[in-house]
């Protein structure tokens, strides 16, 4: 009896803990995919594009060429198309620029 309900309690801890990995959130012009590693993040352009992910405040600021300007809990922090910077404990990775949006991996480096 005792190893039946072990293994039914670690079934649901599995279950349970898959189910909180991955999310979903959306803001003023952004929605985000989260999973254990990070979110990847969607800004549209031509909004005032912003969201709370991983506990802190991500604005798209600028976009010029290649380049994004972006505002991590307030900090601004430029990134150039496929490179990661760092702010306020993340990388940050711009993934794509198209004329509608942008979209960024922010990770917690974990």
């Amino acid at each position: 009896m005792y190893v039946r309900r072990l293994i039914a309690v670690a079934g649901f801890l599995a279950t349970l803990s898959l189910g909180v990995s991955a999310c979903t959130a959306t803001g003023a012009g952004a929605t985000s995919e989260c999973d254990v590693q990070g979110c990847t993040v969607t800004f549209d352009r031509g909004v005032d594009a912003k969201i709370s992910v991983l506990g802190v405040d991500a604005e798209l600021a600028a976009v010029e060429g290649n380049v994004v300007t972006l505002k991590v809990a307030g900090q601004e922090v430029t990134v150039p198309m496929g490179s990661t910077e760092s702010a306020q404990g993340l990388d940050l990775t711009v993934r794509e620029i198209t004329q509608e949006k942008v979209v960024v991996q922010l990770s917690t480096g974990l």
